[in-house]
């Protein structure tokens, strides 16, 4: 197939033309993999997660972050992704609900307890819950009542009650483990 010349570019010289930088980018670890972020730094972290890497686990509530269904954690400590922008992410560790089970397969001992109990309503607040009840039981090996009443998770369907079973049974079986 023959090459059509552009008559503008005559003049020009292969010389001229200069390959542009790599982006820098924002480097980060999502539930154990490495990914580089190279577009818009403001980001929120949910959008990174949603649209760009397909982990649709985390869910969205609302633009600020209430009712817990964003929850991811960051180096170990839950945070609220749609208010996370990617620029503060820069060599943080991120797991989602997607990252709790082991690479076998194997349920972390929070998401065999919520089977267990039989903590699942409609589905849409439990990666939420997921995700705070691993902090809690990460901060509060026993957790009692009261700090499972501090967790900022909502629940339409009703189901708080199993949830806060499921939490506690963890916390009995696997204490500091968590």
């Amino acid at each position: 197939m023959a090459q059509v010349r552009d008559p503008d570019l005559a003049n020009e010289t292969a010389d001229a033309i200069v390959p542009e930088k790599a982006r820098a980018g924002i480097a980060l670890q999502i539930n154990g993999e490495s990914f580089r972020h190279t577009g818009d730094p403001g980001m929120p972290l949910l959008w990174y997660l949603r649209d760009v890497l397909q982990l649709t686990g985390t869910k969205y509530a609302d633009a600020h972050g209430i009712g817990g269904a964003d929850l991811v954690l960051v180096d170990g400590k839950m945070v609220s992704a749609i208010t996370q922008p990617m620029a503060q992410l820069a060599g943080k560790r991120v797991t989602t609900v997607e990252g709790l089970a082991a690479p076998d397969g194997t349920l972390h001992p929070l998401q065999q307890a919520f089977i267990d109990e039989d903590a699942i309503g409609c589905g849409y607040c439990i990666p939420g819950w997921l995700i705070a009840g691993v902090d809690l039981l990460r901060r509060h090996p026993r957790p009692d009542d009261g700090d499972i009443d501090t967790l900022p998770n909502l629940c339409l369907c009703g189901c708080q009650t199993r949830v806060r079973r499921a939490i506690k049974r963890v916390g009995e079986q696997t204490g500091a483990k968590a």
